[in-house]
C-alpha cells in the first residue's frame, strides 16, 4: 500500500504540472484582460499617456511581456515558494482573498453533501428493494425531476413559496439588516437562516444522481448469484440486503465520495448568484470574468490538487471498503 500511495504521488505530481501549465495558457489567450481595461482608463485621463504605453507598462510589471512558458515558470517558481501574487480585481493577496471566501462555500458544501448521502442513499436502497413498485416509480420520478430541471429554476420556487408567500426567509443576502444588533448567538442563527435555501436548492439538484446511481448499482448487486445463496440460507431479506447486498454498492458509491471532494471547496457558482452569497464559486467566476490570472490561476491549480487528491483516496477507500481489493 505505500509504494502504491507513493507512485500515485509521484504520478499526480506530473500530472498537476501538466495541467497547470494548459490552465495558465488557457489563462493568457482569454479575450477578456484586466491590464487592457486598466490601461484604458489611466490611459482617458487628462494629460496621460498613450493607451499603448501604458499597457506595455502594465504588462512588464505583471510579467505578462513574456511569452507563455518563460510566463508559466515565473509563475510556477513562486508558486512553489507560496506566492501567488495580488488579485487584480480585489487587490489583496490571492491566498488572503481566497481564505475570506472559501469556508462559506465549504460550509454549504459539506452540509449539502451530508444531506444528499443521508436522503439519496436510503431512498436509491428503497427504490431498488422495491422495484416496479409505487414507491419505486415515486422515487425514480423524483430523481429525474431533480437531474432534469436547472438549478435557477428550483431556487426561484423555493424563494417564491418561501420568502416571497411564507415570508420565513430573505429573498438575497448572508446577513440580515439588523445583524449588527444581535448578539453572537443571533448572528449565527442569521447567518444560518440565510443559508437554508441556498443548501436546500444545492442538495434538491444534487440528490437525483446519486439516488439513481444507488438505485442501478443496488438492483445489479440484487440480481448476483450469491444474494439468492443469502436468500437460499434462509437469512432474513434484512440481513441480505444490509449486510451483504449494501456492502458491495458501497464500491462504485467510493467513487463519486471522493470525487466529491472538490465540490466541497469549488463552490456553487450559480446557487450563490441567485442567492448573493459571497462564495469561492462566484468569487472565482468575477475574477475570470475580467481576466484576473493570478487569482484564477491559484483558485484552478487548488481545484486540481483536490481533483487528484480526490481520485487517490477513492482508490484507496477500495481496500477499506472491500478486502478484496489488492494494489499491485
Amino acid at each position: 500500500m505505500r509504494k502504491y500511495i507513493i507512485k500515485r504521488l509521484l504520478l499526480s505530481v506530473m500530472i498537476l504540472f501538466c495541467v497547470t501549465f494548459i490552465i495558465y495558457s488557457l489563462l493568457r489567450c482569454l479575450p477578456a484582460s484586466y491590464v487592457e481595461n486598466m490601461a484604458m482608463q489611466l490611459a482617458m485621463k487628462p494629460g496621460a499617456k498613450p493607451y499603448e504605453e501604458w499597457l506595455a507598462q502594465l504588462n512588464a510589471s505583471y510579467g505578462l511581456d513574456k511569452s507563455i512558458l518563460p510566463g508559466y515558470l515565473t509563475w510556477l517558481g513562486d508558486a512553489i515558494h507560496g506566492n501567488f501574487g495580488d488579485s487584480w480585481k480585489y487587490t489583496v493577496p490571492v491566498l488572503q482573498k481566497f481564505g475570506d471566501v472559501v469556508w462559506l462555500s465549504f460550509i454549504m458544501g459539506a452540509i449539502a453533501f451530508l444531506l444528499q448521502l443521508i436522503i439519496a442513499i436510503p431512498l436509491g436502497v428503497i427504490a431498488a428493494t422495491k422495484q416496479y413498485s409505487r414507491t419505486d416509480y415515486a422515487i425514480t420520478a423524483g430523481a429525474l425531476i431533480g437531474i432534469s430541471l436547472p438549478t435557477f429554476f428550483f431556487a426561484t420556487i423555493l424563494k417564491l413559496i418561501f420568502s416571497v408567500k411564507l415570508g420565513w426567509f430573505d429573498l438575497f443576502g448572508l446577513v440580515g439588516r439588523d445583524y449588527a444588533q444581535l448578539d453572537a448567538m443571533g448572528q449565527f442563527l442569521d447567518k444560518a437562516n440565510h443559508l437554508v435555501l441556498p443548501i436546500a436548492t444545492i442538495v434538491i439538484v444534487s440528490i437525483g444522481s446519486l439516488m439513481r446511481y444507488t438505485r442501478t448499482n443496488m438492483l445489479e448487486v440484487l440480481n448476483a448469484d450469491y444474494i439468492r445463496t443469502a436468500r437460499a440460507k434462509g437469512l432474513s431479506e434484512k440481513t441480505v440486503i444490509y449486510q451483504h447486498a449494501f456492502r458491495n454498492t458501497l464500491i462504485p458509491l467510493v467513487t463519486i465520495v471522493g470525487g466529491s471532494l472538490p465540490g466541497l471547496f469549488s463552490g456553487a457558482l450559480i446557487t450563490e448568484t441567485l442567492f448573493s452569497i459571497p462564495g469561492i464559486g462566484f468569487t472565482s467566476y468575477e475574477a475570470m470574468r475580467i481576466g484576473d490570472i493570478p487569482f484564477s490561476m491559484f483558485y484552478m491549480t487548488f481545484m486540481a490538487i483536490l481533483t487528484l487528491t480526490g481520485n487517490l483516496i477513492s482508490d484507496i477507500l477500495y481496500a477499506v471498503v472491500d478486502p478484496r481489493v489488492r494494489f499491485a
